[in-house]
């Protein structure tokens, strides 16, 4: 009995090395488009580079995280919304770091105002007032778009029932998002930084598929990823459509303003909720991952474009400044 059992568990454990081995190598280091430019953030340090008019300018930080402080915020859901909000405010610094090689109008002269915040200011804290009011503003639009407006329209279609109305109000939300992305992708400038996320995701295939990173060897990868921002928005979404058809079979669905009250409180689960499902569908690759991952995917052919060398370049030399020194560290 011990002989058979020792032989099967030295089998075993073969058969898993053996299938440990064939697992695809997956990062934890992601990444955002910029205007002209990348941020890529790993495990120990974030990185922006940009593709200035007089040449690439990079940007590396150490990465300092609020839940390394508090380790309370590393609990599972309360990270998600934690590093939902931490990856907003790198994010906008991010881009107006990017927007400040671009400016709109050169020849322009500065306001009164500007020359009274530059006199009375300092630049770094109006850096962190121009953050503030960029979240707040963002956070706003996000509210407004999917929230506030396809709640009040839902509202003029008179459901008799809280799951018909919950069906109604969901399809205006996906329709919505769908339509936001499409007319974005449409715009010129949007659409180089879309291309920009493309370079972004290819240059992260090629590292996980263990190749050189060079522009030839990224430009062959897919530009849609399973591990996009764009799925977790997607995924925000039909989770909070869940939550509501819940909740509203036991609180009063038919007002207007309990039910915006109601998305309100939800929003923390259902962001949080959403992050592990991200986690868990990122780290297995089997019929039913693909078959969760395959309506964000989908949209990812309006956020994502072909991207030209130059770009490939610049993702390429951002994903290097972040790579942590110990191998492995980033594995996702």
């Amino acid at each position: 009995m011990n002989m058979i059992y020792w032989r099967g568990s030295r089998e075993d454990s073969k058969f898993m090395a053996v299938k440990e081995k064939k697992q695809p190598f997956r990062t934890s280091i992601g990444g955002q488009a910029l205007i002209e430019g990348i941020l890529m953030r790993g495990p120990e340090k974030q990185a922006i580079v940009v593709r200035a008019p007089e040449g690439l300018v990079t940007k590396v930080e150490e990465l300092k995280l609020v839940r390394d402080k508090y380790p309370v915020l590393g609990l599972p859901i309360i990270r998600g919304v934690v590093t939902f909000l931490d990856s907003m405010v790198k994010g906008i610094k991010a881009l107006m770091f990017s927007a400040d090689y671009f400016p709109e109008d050169e020849a322009a002269k500065p306001s009164k105002f500007d020359r009274w915040l530059e006199k009375h200011v300092s630049a770094e804290k109006l850096q962190g007032v121009i953050v503030a009011v960029s979240l707040v503003l963002s956070l706003a639009l996000c509210l407004g778009l999917f929230m506030f407006l396809p709640t009040f329209v839902a509202g003029l279609f008179k459901a008799q029932s809280a799951l018909l109305h919950n069906l109604i109000e969901g399809v205006i939300k996906i329709f919505i998002f769908i339509m936001y992305l499409f007319l974005c992708s449409k715009q010129k400038d949007v659409h180089r930084v879309f291309q920009y996320h493309g370079a972004e995701h290819k240059t992260i295939f090629c590292y996980e598929a263990g190749l050189p990173l060079t522009v030839e060897n990224a430009r062959i990868q897919p530009r849609h990823h399973p591990r996009c921002g764009t799925s977790f928005l997607f995924v925000v979404i039909v989770v909070s459509i869940l939550f509501s058809s819940v909740a509203f079979t036991y609180v009063e669905w038919q007002n207007l303003w309990v039910r915006i009250g109601m998305h309100l409180l939800l929003l923390v689960p259902v962001v949080g909720l959403t992050y592990e499902f991200n986690r868990f569908v990122g780290r297995h690759d089997n019929a039913v991952t693909r078959v969760l991952s395959a309506p964000g995917m989908w949209l990812q052919n309006f956020t994502t474009f072909e991207p030209d060398d130059s770009m490939l370049e610049v993702a390429i030399q951002a994903l290097e400044l972040v790579l942590p020194e110990e191998k492995g560290k980033d594995k996702w």
